[in-house]
């Protein structure tokens, strides 16, 4: 396909799939049917379409297989990869295979590191040490996304937290872009809501505590400080939404992992302090986040509150999150409820400084903090001010003290690219004793992942490059003196966060992606996809093409203009697995029943941003109509005019399914087109050729081989895709005729076609005419009801 010269471009992209050994999966097949219908609409429309595939081959899925049965994933990958292209073959995809992509292979990842070194660059490349998510058993690091209940979401181990040095892109950077953009996009509703979500801004206050040196270790936890403890300490910081609650901060909570708390650990403390963050360390960062018991230690320091001016006491404590904020909390157990339990089992203080309709300032708490709205009580020169206005005014005071300021926080947090596993793209970074961490020159690209026969990954938390020293020793590209590469590999988010870019310049092996077609045709059309990627590889690929952009690289800023998320197949109401043997293998149905009914079939199950229950019984219907459609083109009469109801007909399908298919309501627009059939061969009448021909193209983008052979069949030269999608007249859309439902003694025996403003008289004398309605009706009717235009009821 030429790429340079197409008029009208029209870039049609689904998700490329992870080719697994057990071959296809018909909720593939859904999803790339779909995308699949669409761009041979478009094409239909006069657009040149490009609609590529590839393969997101590398990643923990395949190698994990790969150590299951034994074989080495370079060897098992190319061959999962010519099943799954002999599958899509048989699917009738209008792919064009020229500009395929596999992640895996070097001319791919090559330019994968390029995109890596392109972010080092502008800075936004980091490494340093974090709290990660460790599947003891995958040996690997794990996304929050990855752990359930707990426990590893591929294997079922419970997960730990470690520390390890780990490489980060800057993506908290682009927050506000990523967010802000989101109102300009064309996207599903649901994948946008998610992807607010995560971005998660929230305005607040950034406060901060001075830290008392500790000069005794006994006292109350909220006693005014005088001028002998102001000894200078360092600050804490915490990030607030509500700062309007500040006096009713009665203790600092920090999470174990805080960079201060062995500082303000006092040597009392030291002992059970270093044993809850040992207990802490194993648990993975999900389960914290939603344990309900609160379990904690105090540290043995103190710190002033700015509001105050009384000293409380700094905890430790599970509940608290270094990924969040600032990794540290001013606890207000009076009106947040983790707050209050925490507060409750260790009997800290709890004081109310909001008051709710009908209390007061000394309304006790009914065994719960009190979460609604109200004004401030217990707040000094505050008191009486709505929660509202308390919230400015109160971060205006504190930043007049120097104590803090108001800020926009995000949820979203740096992207951790870094794996220590064998199958992926190694991180282009080396290592240095003189000159430190140098990236990869360009022109060495790609960093070849080496064929190594023990690539199973151990529980050191390095990758197994780490163990082959041939390997990773190489010379410094800027002193040439002894150095080490980066043995970790990347994300294989990073290789989906792009590949769209690649596939229209597959074959520059001197660029990642031509700058005049990629203007051509950039950003991305259409992108249909599922709803599990809303989040991450959406948001990766919108950060990536953002930092292209910022660099000059590319001339737009959102990889993809408009975004449908399909739906799931489920198969006879239940959610298939391999475990309830109820997986449909699309090689067997399309044996049997052959693609086009198969293609047909899986977009007639519901609708598409739905998905369907696929039933085995529900194909044969699909199969009937096509088989019908052959037979009435080869019945049809060259020479004979149109009949005007079925022209009528005819007219108003092509307005439906011009209509149903852009929207992706394609199990409507197979309906319509079903309801079309009945009335052209309604009697088993011969049809015109008139009547048909427009059919075969609204039914081509579904079931493109047969529509292919009918238009032959016709005596059409040239494909059915290079003819032009039929117009409706809106003249003819509008009938002098109706279709009048009759019941006849409370039960609907039929329809009658009569003229619009029919009288009773006369719809009751074509009901009687139509034999088989006419049949149920003997004797003189007791009761006839006329409703124009909808029914006519005969009480018999």
């Amino acid at each position: 396909m030429d790429l340079t010269n197409g008029a009208r471009p029209f870039y049609a992209l689904m998700m490329f799939p992870y080719p697994s050994a057990e071959g296809l999966h018909v909720g593939n097949l859904f999803a790339f049917t779909g995308c699949d219908i669409y761009a041979r609409f478009q094409r239909l429309q006069g657009h040149t379409v490009f609609e590529p595939l590839g393969y997101d081959a590398f990643g923990i899925h395949s190698e994990n297989f790969a150590l299951k049965v034994g074989k080495h994933p370079m060897e098992l990958i190319p061959s999962n990869i010519r099943n799954f292209r002999r599958q899509l073959d048989r699917a009738g995809l209008m792919v064009d295979w020229g500009r395929s992509v596999d992640t895996t292979d070097a001319s791919y990842y090559k330019w994968t590191q390029w995109v890596f070194l392109q972010l080092y660059k502008q800075g936004l490349a980091y490494k340093k040490a974090g709290a990660v998510n460790w599947c003891p058993s995958c040996k690997t690091v794990l996304a929050n996304e990855q752990v359930i209940a707990g426990a590893c979401e591929r294997c079922g181990t419970m997960v730990e937290q470690r520390f390890l040095e780990q490489w980060f892109f800057k993506i908290s950077d682009y927050a506000p872009r990523l967010l802000t953009n989101l109102d300009t996009l064309d996207w599903s509703a649901t994948t946008i809501q998610a992807q607010r979500n995560w971005i998660g801004r929230s305005e607040g206050a950034k406060l901060r505590f001075r830290v008392l040196d500790p000069l005794t270790d006994a006292g109350s936890s909220a006693v005014a400080v005088t001028t002998e403890m102001r000894t200078a300490g360092p600050e804490i910081e915490v990030f607030t939404t509500r700062p309007d609650t500040i006096f009713g901060a009665t203790y600092l909570v920090l999470a174990p992992e805080h960079p201060l708390v062995d500082t303000l650990t006092t040597p009392m403390q030291s002992g059970v302090v270093a044993e809850y963050r040992a207990r802490a360390a194993k648990q993975d960062l999900v389960t914290r986040k939603t344990n309900k018991e609160k379990t904690g230690e105090f540290t043995g320091s103190y710190a002033v509150n700015p509001a105050t001016g009384e000293m409380i006491p700094i905890w430790i404590a599970d509940y608290v999150l270094m990924e969040y904020g600032t990794g540290a909390i001013m606890a207000v157990p009076g009106h947040d409820e983790r707050d209050f339990e925490f507060a409750t089992v260790f009997e800290l203080p709890i004081i109310r400084v909001v008051a709710g309709e009908g209390q007061g300032a000394r309304t006790p708490f009914d065994g719960a903090a009190y979460t609604g709205d109200g004004v401030l009580v217990n707040s000094g020169a505050f008191d009486g001010v709505s929660v509202g206005e308390g919230i400015a005014k109160i971060t205006a005071w504190l930043a007049s003290k120097q104590a803090g300021e108001a800020v926009t926080n995000y949820r979203l947090h740096d992207w951790c690219i870094s794996r220590q596993r064998y199958w992926g793209p190694p991180i282009p970074i080396i290592y240095c004793d003189a000159c430190g961490t140098v990236p990869v020159p360009e022109d060495q690209l790609p960093v070849v992942l080496p064929n190594i026969p023990d690539f199973r990954p151990d529980d050191s938390g390095v990758s197994p490059l780490a163990r082959h020293e041939e390997w990773y020793r190489v010379p410094c590209p800027q002193c040439g003196q002894k150095a080490r590469r980066e043995t970790d590999v990347s994300d294989t988010f990073l290789d989906s966060a792009w590949y769209f870019l690649r596939y229209p310049s597959v074959g520059r092996d001197d660029v990642a992606f031509d700058p005049a077609v990629t203007k051509k045709w950039l950003p991305v059309t259409t992108y249909i996809g599922g709803n599990e990627h809303a989040v991450l590889h959406l948001l990766y690929s919108r950060f990536i093409t953002m930092v292209l952009h910022d660099a000059g690289m590319l001339d737009f800023e959102e990889p993809f203009t408009r975004f449908r998320a399909h739906g799931l197949i489920i198969r006879d109401g239940a959610k298939m697995s391999k475990s309830k043997g109820n997986v449909v293998n699309p090689d067997e149905y399309i044996e049997q029943w052959g693609a086009d009914a198969f293609r047909t079939y899986l977009m007639f199950l519901g609708p598409f941003e739905e998905g369907g229950d696929f039933r085995d019984g529900g194909i044969s219907g699909v199969k009937r109509f096509l088989d019908r459609l052959w037979a009435t083109v080869r019945d049809a009469d060259p020479a004979a005019s149109a009949d005007p109801e079925v022209q009528r007909k005819l007219h108003a399908t092509i307005k439906k399914v011009g209509e149903d298919v852009p929207s992706l309501s394609y199990n409507t627009a197979i309906a319509a087109m079903m309801e079309y059939m009945n009335v052209l061969r309604k009697g088993e009448r011969q049809p015109a050729r008139a009547e048909v021909e427009p059919l075969v193209q609204l039914v081509a983008p579904f079931a493109p081989h047969i529509a292919e052979e009918l238009w032959e069949m016709m005596g059409h030269g040239t494909s059915v895709f290079a003819s032009r999608w039929p117009a409706y007249d809106p003249a003819l859309l509008e009938s002098d005729t109706i279709e009048l439902v009759v019941q006849v003694g409370g039960k609907t025996r039929g329809k009658v076609r009569v003229a619009k403003d029919v009288s009773q008289d006369a719809a009751l004398a074509a009901a009687k005419a139509d034999s088989a309605i006419g049949k149920f009706i003997t004797g003189e009717p007791k009761k006839v009801i006329l409703v124009p235009g909808r029914l006519l009821n005969v009480v018999v």
